[in-house]
């Protein structure tokens, strides 16, 4: 691993010590992960937007997640330079399917060569395309409804509800939605005027209407957790 993808993966996260964060990997996490991913990681290190990367051992939960389900057919809304995607990849079996959405083709193709080396590609069913569309499509085929195992999102915050309302007619009864960047750098706890200016705006506010929304639904059990910036684990139930 680079230097750089190291100190790209050592932050903190929301945990009030770096020591800890990187006991926590190098203990648990690195040991663990898979060599693609770990290349995937590298060759990420140098983007610009490398901190959209998702974190190494929210990966690791997710992974177990995906086993825990026994997860066949998954959907990804937000790809980016495809760790999430490649995890999925290599966690589900061989005649699984990942409906893969974005609207950045030059970032996927990154971590394409990654993907192919490691012989999962043809899992993936990768859209160019904004995401609400693709799920709309989908849904007009009577038989998508409640045949996905498991979905991540990590896009366009403004539209979680959206995606969210559509997941729970795609996801089948006891299948998991998990949404990234759920506790915006920490932000959703404090006090408006205290939030750096980085963090303000309507992605903030859309992550603190979906917060609320996601704990009120029945449809869902539900777990937030203080891995990376915040993911959001929803079983449906019903």
């Amino acid at each position: 691993m680079t230097d750089k993808a190291k100190q790209a993966a050592s932050s903190k996260g929301l945990l009030q010590s770096e020591d800890l964060y990187r006991y926590i990997l190098e203990t648990s996490v690195y040991p663990r992960e898979p060599e693609p991913l770990k290349k995937i990681r590298d060759v990420t290190a140098d983007h610009p937007w490398a901190m959209m990367g998702t974190a190494p051992d929210a990966g690791q939960l997710m992974a177990m997640l995906l086993r825990l389900v026994n997860a066949k057919k998954t959907i990804e809304i937000g790809v980016f330079t495809g760790y999430s995607l490649l995890l999925t990849a290599l966690t589900i079996p061989e005649d699984g399917q990942i409906t893969a959405i974005d609207v950045n083709l030059e970032t996927y193709e990154i971590g394409l060569p990654i993907i192919k080396k490691a012989g999962v590609d043809h899992k993936i069913n990768f859209i160019e395309s904004e995401a609400l569309s693709v799920l709309d499509q989908l849904l007009k085929d009577s038989e998508n409804e409640g045949s996905f195992d498991y979905a991540f999102v990590d896009a366009d915050k403004d539209n979680y509800c959206n995606y969210h309302e559509r997941l729970m007619k795609l996801l089948k009864v006891g299948g998991i939605a998990v949404y990234d960047n759920t506790l915006w750098g920490g932000t959703v706890a404090v006090p408006e005027e205290q939030v750096p200016d980085h963090f303000r705006g309507s992605n903030r506010q859309t992550i603190l209407d979906l917060n609320r929304s996601l704990a009120d639904d029945p449809r869902v059990q539900l777990s937030h957790v203080a891995l990376g910036d915040g993911i959001t684990i929803c079983r449906r139930i019903f």
